[in-house]
């Protein structure tokens, strides 16, 4: 039997590569997608394949069925399946056979995406791990279009019949999944529309898990049309008044019910793989922690309605994951409850009264937007405290959140942190998002340290000192007071600005911080010269120029910070947008471990120089080299072979050469930026549960080239060379067809 099914699929696969219009097909599903991808990769600066894989369940649905169009039909035209039929195979293995063949060739040809995949990979710090899940989901996704084509291709005798039959059932199947058409179908039908949707599920697995619940709509909806095929072969040498007819026809009817019955009430299957490199998707080692050290029970209750927008229908999922996972690292302490109040009406008392509100939300019916309202919030109490979550608005920060919250509700002593408002620093409320994100861990305080008068901060009083953005020089008493609060085992946090911005004169000023002494005494200096990156560096826009076209250019002044390795503070993250930063120079490395750098090609600029994005930004390259921008002085870390020093010394510290980066417009532009100051105060009051859960970033990282040949060189080497190949291994193939069918029959006639 496998011997029959694998000789049948290599006759399909060879019926195809030796066939013109098969590489026709493949040049422009290559040239296409390829050419989209780059142009949204290149545009964005990002370093994803998701343009790609977005693109693809529309282009394989015009793709495959122009495939497998001729697969059976040609067959069934030229009579040459009943003699098939003649041959000691049955229906199943003629059937497998065709699919299998087809399919090869489609994975064929979606392998010429592949180099763009390593093209990327190599350049960036992509997540490998998510590109493995995405061309999970696409081998899954080509074989369900694959098996709608092959059982198109048995209905009908004629291949454009057979194309559109299967292209139209491509696309429902994509088109169902959408937020326009659900939102104009009513809840149930809109929920059934998402589970039988190749869209909602392809869309699961492209982000990174590969969830048991998709994989089976994959595997179950193939094995569906296959059977269906297998039905339609047989229906040609069966009597409709035999009883074989009845059964065949009685056993499609069953597993068509049954593979819909196991997608649309399947929703329980629990099963994921997380091939995230940082496990995005998997309760982390900070919240197992934090959950299972609980004392006391905590109840989560989930208020969801049935009828909720489709972007939260889809989202939904990830959210009763998650609870779940938490519950069950809670070890009985943590209860996780849901109630629908639009079926409840004591849970739609108690929502409102926990300030739980329903969302309004328009959906269409008969041609026209309705108002609805539902409700998708969650509750979390403990005792006489409550942490309520009026709306679940993101998903990506949802851990964080709610074992934030747990932590904060069932611990009585929290650290403080006092922000130093000397010399012009900034204090809590100046930095934005700060006191959000650290709220539920800290007691935080802004003031000033100096004068007689003023009590100095201790570490009895204060764990971390957070000094942000001085431009003023400041008092050599607060300097000293910041000096002995490090000294006697307290942690600070220093961000430096080398220059103010002079926004009139466009042009930056010098700032003198007095914080030289203090650094110097711990091996670092903050430079005066700005950094530069010619490489890694934010786009900005330039404006309209001439013809009313708007420019976006990078500006190298702003540069996009890299990890320089793996310290727990930067662990998960990919990027720091800085502006108008000064670099470190590691004068005494002992205890020292940069946290981020630039790429090679760093440089430094004179701060008196135009700061006008609209200028050359050339430098020598023997001027480019990589240059650190942040640090973090552990002065536990062993100093002379492995000999730690003595416990009850100086804290830590976190020192960068940039304040800039904490103010709203870099934070609303990379969050990862607010991520960071969070994990860097983490880990100076040495409480570093929630760093791996807050650090857990789902946006790509940035696409950057160390040249413009490399750049080139991926660009082009993907849209020219990928389709070149295979059109010369087209050319080759077709062209000695002859050849070949000569040589065989040489053999045959050879006495």
């Amino acid at each position: 039997m496998i011997r029959s099914i694998w000789t049948i699929a290599r006759r399909e696969v060879r019926g195809l590569v030796d066939h013109p219009t098969a590489y026709v097909l493949a040049l422009a599903f290559l040239g296409i997608s390829l050419f989209l991808t780059f142009r949204n990769v290149y545009a964005m600066g990002i370093a994803t394949l998701r343009p790609l894989f977005d693109l693809l369940p529309m282009l394989l649905a015009v793709f495959i069925p122009a495939i497998t169009m001729r697969s059976l039909a040609e067959e069934k035209r030229a009579r040459t399946l009943e003699w098939l039929m003649s041959q000691p195979v049955g229906e199943g293995e003629v059937v497998l056979g065709k699919f299998l063949g087809a399919w090869g060739f489609v994975l064929f040809v979606l392998a010429g995406t592949v180099p763009t995949a390593i093209g990327i990979l190599l350049v960036s710090e992509a997540d490998p791990g998510i590109v493995v899940a995405q061309y999970t989901g696409a081998v899954l996704l080509a074989a369900e279009l694959t098996a709608i084509g092959v059982w198109a291709s048995s209905v009908t005798r004629n291949q454009i019949t057979s194309f559109i039959v299967a292209a139209v059932i491509g696309f429902l199947l994509y088109l169902i999944g959408l937020p326009g058409i659900q939102m104009g179908a009513p809840a149930v039908i809109s929920r059934v529309l998402g589970s039988l949707s190749v869209l909602t599920h392809f869309e699961n697995v492209a982000r990174g898990v590969v969830d048991l619940r998709d994989v089976v709509y994959f595997l179950s909806v193939t094995a569906l049309f296959m059977v269906l095929a297998v039905a339609s072969v047989s229906r040609a040498r069966l009597s409709t008044k035999q009883s074989d007819w009845m059964r065949l026809r009685i056993g499609t009817a069953l597993v068509a019910v049954i593979v819909l019955a196991v997608n649309l009430l399947g929703g329980r299957i629990s099963g994921r793989l997380d091939l995230t490199s940082a496990e995005l998707f998997t309760l982390s080692d900070g919240s197992r922690q934090v959950l299972s050290a609980l004392d006391d029970r905590v109840q989560m209750t989930l208020f969801a309605s049935n009828e909720l927008p489709p972007e939260v229908q889809i989202q939904i999922r990830d959210v009763r994951d998650l609870l779940s996972d938490m519950e069950r690292s809670g070890g009985g302490n943590l209860v996780v409850t849901e109630a629908n109040p639009d079926e409840d009406p004591e849970a739609a008392s108690r929502a409102t009264a926990l300030g739980i509100q329903p969302l309004e939300f328009n959906v269409l019916r008969d041609d026209e937007f309705d108002v609805r309202r539902g409700y998708y919030g969650l509750a979390i109490t403990y005792a006489d405290e409550e942490e309520i979550f009026p709306v679940i608005d993101r998903t990506d920060d949802l851990e964080y959140r709610l074992v934030s919250a747990v932590s904060r509700m069932t611990t009585e002593d929290r650290p403080r942190v006092l922000f130093v408002t000397d010399g012009g620093a900034l204090p809590a409320g100046g930095m934005p998002g700060i006191q959000e994100i650290l709220a539920p861990r800290y007691d935080m305080a802004s003031r000033t340290i100096a004068g007689d008068s003023t009590l100095a901060p201790t570490v009895d009083s204060f764990a971390v000192m957070v000094v942000s953005g001085p431009n003023e020089p400041l008092d050599a008493l607060v300097v000293d007071r910041i000096r002995a609060f490090v000294d006697s085992g307290g942690a600070a946090l220093l961000l430096v600005d080398p220059v103010q911005v002079d926004p009139e004169e466009g042009g930056t000023i010098p700032v003198q911080t007095g914080l030289d002494s203090l650094l110097a005494e711990r091996g670092l200096r903050v430079t005066p010269e700005l950094v530069i990156d010619l490489a890694s560096a934010e786009r900005i826009s330039l404006g309209q120029q001439m013809g009313g076209f708007s420019v976006v250019a990078s500006y190298p002044l702003w540069p996009i910070a890299l990890p320089a390795g793996n310290h727990i503070v930067t662990r998960g993250l990919r990027a720091l947008s800085l502006g108008w930063s000064g670099a470190l120079e590691i004068i005494d490395p002992t205890g020292i471990t940069p946290l981020w750098t630039t790429s090679e090609s760093g440089g430094l600029r004179d701060p008196f120089l135009p700061i006008n994005p609209e200028q050359e930004w050339e430098m020598p390259d023997d001027s480019l080299a990589i240059r650190v921008v942040a640090a973090a002085l552990d002065p536990s870390l062993p100093t002379t072979g492995d000999v730690p020093p003595p416990a009850g010394g100086p804290g830590r510290m976190v020192v960068v050469g940039d304040a800039t980066f904490a103010e709203l417009e870099f934070v609303q532009s990379n969050q990862q930026n607010l991520i960071f100051l969070a994990n860097a105060i983490d880990w100076l009051a040495q409480d570093e549960q929630l760093i791996s859960i807050r650090s857990k970033d789902r946006t790509p990282p940035n696409l950057v080239f160390t040249s413009d040949a490399t750049r080139s060189a991926v660009r082009w080497g993907n849209l020219i060379g990928v389709p070149a190949l295979f059109a010369l291994f087209g050319v080759v193939r077709v062209t000695g067809r002859r050849r070949r069918a000569e040589g065989h029959w040489r053999k045959v006639v050879a006495p």
